[in-house]
């Protein structure tokens, strides 16, 4: 059964409940005590322009320890060299603007629409977005970003003008995260990029029961650079 939620009330049904693709709810809106309860049990919006809002909940779900991240011995070196400066928040709306216009194989489109940009904005002006830029000189040539609650992170979307420039800022976030005790990164759905990486399945209950811990944390202060 999928729920359907009302903008005046700020509830989700139990995330157990979705369907077996992960549909949860339909409807509601996006404004930041909804997402915040949303990411808080594990629950995330995907959905595209002109439709109603979809939340889901996978079971199992797909994520990656920070301490169990895999990293080729070429990607590695090609961090040690430096070719991309690395930093935290700089352009938060450049990232995101940037995950919503790159071209990805198969899809027509994006997911991340105008609204979603506003919200997510909002979300990393109050401190629970975070993002990763990639530099190149003085232009962005890659990046990443994602919603902190404690210290889980749940992992939004990435993208890459130059070859390898989100490869490199993933590979110095993550290792970030395991020097700041981050419990999870939620990664929501396998990707075969994230699994090389060492994202594995696990199951929902065990997730939850992650969540349940690690965002009740105190959230951290980020550097400036990586």
């Amino acid at each position: 059964m999928v729920y359907r939620l009302f903008c005046d009330l700020i509830t989700f049904p139990d995330p157990r409940l979705a369907e077996e693709d992960g549909l949860l709810a339909i409807g509601g809106d996006l404004k930041t005590e909804r997402l915040i309860a949303a990411y808080q049990r594990g629950i995330y919006p995907w959905y595209t322009e002109n439709y109603p809002i979809l939340w889901w909940c996978p079971d199992p779900r797909f994520v990656l320890f920070p301490e169990k991240i895999r990293v080729s011995q070429s990607l590695r070196k090609l961090v040690r060299r430096g070719r991309f400066a690395v930093t935290i928040n700089r352009d938060f709306v450049g990232v995101i603007k940037s995950c919503a216009k790159v071209p990805r194989r198969g899809q027509e489109g994006t997911w991340i629409t105008a609204d979603m940009i506003s919200a997510y904005t909002e979300l990393h002006r109050l401190g629970y977005a975070v993002s990763v830029e990639a530099w190149e000189g003085t232009e962005l040539a890659g990046g990443l970003y994602g919603v902190v609650i404690g210290r889980c992170f749940f992992g939004e979307s990435m993208f890459a003008w130059e070859p390898n420039a989100s490869k490199v800022a993933f590979v110095k976030f993550v290792e970030l995260l395991q020097d700041l005790q981050f419990h999870v990164i939620d990664c929501q759905m396998k990707t075969e990029h994230l699994a090389r990486f060492g994202g594995e399945f696990i199951p929902l209950e065990q997730f939850l029961a992650i969540l349940d811990v690690g965002c009740k944390e105190p959230a951290p202060q980020w550097p400036e650079c990586l």
